[in-house]
């Protein structure tokens, strides 16, 4: 998507919804990646993805010069992006002390402090940020947040398309249909959800979303069941229409996001259409290891942008492996998706005679279908399969609006149907193998 300046940040979140997000990848229109300690090297490696690489980089910039904003905040973000929230915090705060009202130095850091669970140390920083919504939110997230009962449980679905829906529990309150979506960040639910389960909101806003006039409300949620996972103390959105004429159409009573999922193990079961849900205990990770390493699935790195977009590496039509975007759940008859420079540079056979009017993140957009001949996540792969290409999209969408690296496509719903996909946030790894989960 093109980044005109006038996206809203929670327009944004709430769009996932609707479209994948974009991933990270080497280099594919022009330039090359060298490992120099220039910022122009340093950024040239993040940009391709070469994170481990770009951190070196970025550190021989600092040891050179210690204020140096872009390398700190850029090194912390790196940290980030692996989950390693010592490191993170190290540089995001060396960043800070160099520009204490950095907009995006504050936002990495609060992103940090509400993925360990630190909600009232991450309010100052969304402060900092202009996020007077999160700050407010956050600020009223008292005791232990995502409190996690039970040890494990399995949640059949109760459809797969147009996209995954399960019956979970509300304030204990009786069955309602959620989708899940890896392209979104909270849980969020219907305004009727709310009200039945006596929600009380801590903070509300305006907004506007696909044309639609929409108030958004900020709460926090007692329970929240999962077949045999309860989920407590639960930071919560809600929207509702300002008018019968602004409503849009309903598909789900609600929408679970990946901070719900990075507090947990998951495996998204997609043949054996259903959700794995485990404590993330050092021994049910283990057994994923064990149960992947004796089946020949190798792990594969996982990160995550922009507090809930997850990567990992893969290929598209031949492109070699590089960083690509994976999008669990969510809704569309696509297998992955990518700029359209992307397409023409990998050679990719594009309908353009088929214009589809679409939107992603709450704007309209016309994309196009493609047919790579190979799309590949590891072991997993699928040819000549159905997927699009937006000629609006940039290669390198920057930050908050986009990773801020190099974009070759994202992996989406039904590309993972014939798979299972298990997600560690603790080790940030990633395991997909075919059939159903055992």
């Amino acid at each position: 998507m093109v980044d005109d300046g006038s996206w809203d940040r929670r327009a944004l979140l709430r769009g996932a919804a609707v479209v994948a997000g974009a991933a990270a990848t080497a280099p594919l229109v022009g330039g090359t990646a060298k490992a120099h300690t220039r910022g122009d090297d340093a950024d040239a490696l993040f940009n391709a993805g070469k994170f481990d690489q770009a951190a070196r980089a970025y550190e021989e910039i600092l040891k050179k010069d210690p204020t140096n904003l872009r390398a700190a905040r850029q090194r912390g973000y790196i940290g980030l992006l692996g989950n390693r929230f010592p490191e993170a915090e190290k540089y995001l705060a060396m960043a800070l002390k160099s520009a204490p009202d950095d907009k995006e130095a504050n936002t990495l850091l609060g992103d940090c402090y509400i993925r360990q669970d630190k909600f009232s140390l991450s309010v100052p920083h969304w402060q900092a940020a202009g996020e007077v919504a999160y700050a407010k939110w956050f600020a009223a997230v008292g005791g232990d947040a995502y409190q996690v009962h039970g040890d494990i449980g399995r949640v059949q679905w109760e459809q797969s398309d147009p996209d995954p829906q399960i019956e979970v529990s509300v304030n204990g309150g009786p069955p309602k249909l959620f989708s899940f979506y890896t392209g979104a960040g909270w849980l969020g639910m219907s305004a009727a959800v709310a009200k039945e389960a006596g929600l009380r909101p801590v903070y509300q806003e305006e907004s506007d979303f696909e044309g639609h006039k929409m108030v958004s409300y900020y709460g926090v949620l007692d329970s929240f069941k999962l077949g045999g996972i309860e989920l407590r103390n639960v930071p919560v959105n809600w929207s509702e229409a300002e008018s019968a004429e602004d409503a849009p159409p309903k598909r789900n009573d609600g929408l679970i996001g990946t901070w719900v999922f990075y507090h947990l193990l998951t495996t998204f079961d997609y043949a054996g259409r259903s959700l794995i849900l485990r404590r993330p205990t050092p021994e049910a990770a283990r057994k994923v290891r064990t149960d992947a390493a004796r089946a020949g699935v190798k792990p594969l790195p996982l990160w995550m942008s922009r507090d809930h977009d997850l990567s990992s590496i893969g290929s598209i039509a031949g492109s070699g492996t590089r960083v690509v975007g994976v999008n669990l759940g969510g809704t569309g008859e696509i297998a992955a998706g990518m700029p359209g420079d992307v397409a023409k540079r990998l050679g990719i056979r594009t309908d353009y005679d088929r214009p589809l009017q679409t939107s992603g993140h709450g704007h309209a957009t016309v994309t196009y279908p493609c047919y790579p001949r190979e799309l590949r996540l590891g072991d997993a792969a699928a040819n000549d399969v159905y997927c699009e290409m937006d000629p609006n999209m940039q290669v390198n969408v920057p930050f908050p609006y986009g990773p801020g690296y190099d974009a070759t496509g994202y992996f989406a719903h039904c590309f993972f149907k014939p798979f299972n996909v298990t997600v560690d946030f603790t080790n940030m790894n990633l395991y997909i193998a075919r059939g159903k989960a055992t």
